[in-house]
């Protein structure tokens, strides 16, 4: 039953982010090479690739130290820590500024809501000791901030910037500090909570 929700998780995931890619180059507004160095610049695009990534190598026992990233102990915690992030700041900021239609929509209730939702139940469900490792944890927090730097240089040189709240042409940098303090300390609440969670589903599972 597991390895079917994996195979599931794995179809959703890359059936998602590929589909949009092919969306933005059929919609562009700069030339392909662009548009592609963009695709990425996605919080969203890049997240929903990893939860791809953590269902194909362990539906398929892929092995390799690049596999092992995603096979320790914390990575199922952070991962989904991370694409919860993208549903939540999805619904609660960047719902209301823009209504995709067709294919489009589809693609982004997969990628901003069904996806988050889908790796939440698959995490509660498989969740063991070791995936609550703190260590573990705050090597994954890398990620995030390795991301904002990555995203905020390139849009200091390029003035694109894959979010309106991260945009510090339009904002200006002390608000953009603030939103960047601000994420990151949901980031933290967040992962907090499903530790708390994971903990409790734990105890509970080896008293059964």
């Amino acid at each position: 039953m597991k390895k079917k929700f994996g195979i599931i998780g794995c179809c959703l995931g890359w059936f998602a982010v590929i589909v949009q890619l092919f969306l933005m180059i059929q919609n562009r507004q700069a030339d392909i090479p662009e548009t592609i160095i963009r695709f990425f610049s996605f919080f969203t695009i890049l997240t929903n690739i990893l939860v791809a990534l953590y269902f194909t190598i362990n539906v398929f026992h892929l092995k390799g130290s690049f596999s092992k990233l995603f096979s320790a102990g914390g990575s199922i915690t952070a991962i989904t820590t991370f694409i919860l992030i993208v549903g939540l700041v999805y619904q609660f900021i960047l719902r209301q500024i823009w209504e995709p239609k067709g294919m489009q929509m589809i693609v982004d209730e997969l990628l901003h809501t069904i996806i988050p939702l889908y790796m939440l139940v698959y995490w509660f469900f498989n969740i063991q000791k070791d995936d609550l490792i703190l260590k573990n944890l705050f090597y994954w927090l890398l990620y995030p901030v390795i991301y904002l730097v990555a995203v905020m240089l390139r849009g200091y040189f390029s003035h694109y910037y894959p979010y309106p709240f991260l945009n510090v042409d339009q904002l200006g940098l002390q608000i953009i500090l603030k939103n960047i303090g601000l994420i990151i300390i949901f980031t933290l609440i967040v992962m907090t909570i499903l530790w708390l969670i994971g903990k409790f589903r734990t105890q509970k599972l080896n008293k059964i």
